[in-house]
């Protein structure tokens, strides 16, 4: 039986999908499908370490859980910001969980034992001055175990997108700080009312409505005392020093005038002059970073999110910073899009491995040695993990220690403050830890990164380790369906194609 041409390329199109899938699946490490057990070695917490919202040193933990059974808070943004959910696990069970908002983001336990969530919802009739129905973001206070809310702070945006407030931070003395990723500012709030702000357009060119766009998209912040924050701003590539009182007082990853373009694509930073001349850091130290950690004594720990990697980065003895310790896969997988990364007291480091939709602690080495799987433990959803805290200690920072002295929008400068030394640096790396190169390489695909991304962010079922090559296969044999099909068809209509004598 004679098989026709078009009926060929359905048969080598359907084949090319299966043999990309079974392959692919076969050839995946064993950590996309539950990883190790071995247990990591607890080790002492530096002494006079503080906890999370514990400025002046007071708390101090004294060791790691075991790691077989340790308890981990997880802000699971689910999808494109649908399906979110906190999640406590013991180990890798779930202990408790609360699934009302679109997107979680970042969490955090409280003194009380409550827990702080930023979290976004798409539709709400409650808009404000905007015209219903709109999107609403903020942050809640989760009572653990019933995961009831008790409390929540929020206001309307115009969009979901790209307006979420992705963190809060206690400040220690009663205050929430939060990012308002929509106005492009850090907010301290004391008792439900604004107390002090901190306004991008004070460094960075501004848009003349910087609502209307994704311009700076600010999506961290953590007090380290003081009266300062650890802010991230993602579409620069910087971290930020600020000072209440002082504005910005360090910036980590200054614009050396090479980069500049890398910011400009993609309109993330704005060119008021249209000399092309913007605040931008250099993208192979950290590119479209999230959830830094300050390690004290001139160190930060960054999820380097867009390079697929975790980077710790030191001040040099002229004030400019340089990675000294990466990793950039675990168990076998590459991480993808990681968001979070903690430096526990036992010196190994938690990461929230977004688009891998895990959570996993690794050793100095870059040695996995616990992980769980958020994309399991979600009830609806990808389970795309946005932030994840180890309990008790959650991401402490250790003491400012004055830093470099930067330069404002207006050219002055603006002299660091002196450090109060109340709490003993967290664990520090070296080059000669770590498992990745300490210059991120470029190895981005166009569109068809963007397009993996996308499929895994929305759909559940599109397995971790499916990738741009995979994607560009299954493409293919598709094409070779859909040509092949229409091919059939019009052969039994006896209409001939080229090439069908």
């Amino acid at each position: 039986m004679d098989v026709s041409r078009g009926s060929a390329l359905v048969l080598l199109g359907v084949g090319l999908f299966v043999a990309t899938m079974v392959v692919g699946a076969a050839t995946a490490p064993s950590g996309s499908a539950g990883g190790v057990d071995a247990p990591a070695t607890p080790a002492p917490s530096p002494d006079d370490t503080a906890a999370p919202s514990d400025p002046d040193a007071t708390a101090a933990p004294t060791g790691t859980p075991s790691s077989d059974e340790p308890q981990t808070l997880v802000g699971n943004q689910g999808g494109w910001v649908t399906h979110g959910s906190v999640i406590a696990f013991d180990g890798r069970s779930v202990a408790w969980r609360n699934t009302q908002a679109d997107g979680y983001f970042e969490v955090s336990r409280l003194d009380n034992g409550t827990v702080l969530a930023a979290f976004a919802n798409e539709s709400s009739e409650d808009c404000g001055d905007l015209s219903a129905p709109c999107a609403r973001t903020g942050y809640r206070i989760i009572e653990p175990g019933s995961g009831e809310i008790l409390s929540e702070y929020s206001f309307p945006v115009g969009s979901i997108t790209n307006s979420e407030v992705h963190a809060a931070d206690a400040t220690g003395d009663g205050g929430i700080a939060y990012v308002d990723m929509d106005a492009e500012r850090v907010v301290v709030v004391e008792n439900g009312t604004e107390v002090w702000e901190w306004r991008a357009s004070e460094l960075y060119e501004a848009p003349p409505d910087p609502a209307s766009r994704d311009w700076l998209h600010i999506n961290d912040v953590d007090a380290i005392g003081d009266g300062r924050f650890l802010v991230s701003v993602r579409n620069a590539n910087q971290l930020l020093i600020v000072e209440r009182g002082e504005g910005v007082v360090e910036v980590i990853n200054e614009d050396d005038g090479t980069s500049d373009a890398n910011c400009l694509s993609d309109e993330r930073l704005y060119d008021a002059d249209g000399d092309g001349d913007v605040r931008c850091g250099d993208p192979s130290v950290i590119k479209e970073q999230h959830n830094p950690q300050w390690l004290g004594d001139g160190a930060v720990l960054v999820a380097d999110s867009e390079n697929d990697r975790v980077v710790e980065l030191h001040r040099t003895d002229d004030g400019d910073w340089e990675p000294v310790w990466a990793v950039d896969r675990a168990g076998g997988i590459q991480l993808t899009w990681p968001r979070d990364a903690d430096r526990l007291p036992n010196g190994n480091t938690l990461i929230a491995d977004s688009r891998n939709r895990r959570v996993i602690e690794v050793d100095p080495q870059g040695e996995m040695v616990w992980n769980v799987s958020v994309g399991a433990a979600a009830k609806y959803g990808p389970g795309i993990v946005y932030e994840a805290d180890r309990l008790p200690y959650g991401e402490y920072a250790g003491s400012y220690d004055g830093g470099s002295t930067p330069t404002d929008a207006d050219g002055t400068a603006t002299e660091g403050g002196a450090a109060t030394s109340t709490k003993t640096p967290l664990p520090r790396m070296t080059a000669a830890n770590g498992s990745a190169a300490l210059t991120a390489p470029d190895d981005e695909i166009p569109l068809l990164s963007e397009a993996v991304a996308g499929l895994q962010g929305t759909f559940a079922w599109v397995p971790i380790w499916f990738g741009e090559l995979h994607l560009a296969a299954t493409a293919l044999g598709l094409l070779f369906v859909l040509v092949g099909g229409v091919d059939h068809l019009l052969a039994a209509r006896n209409v001939s194609l080229p090439g069908r004598e």
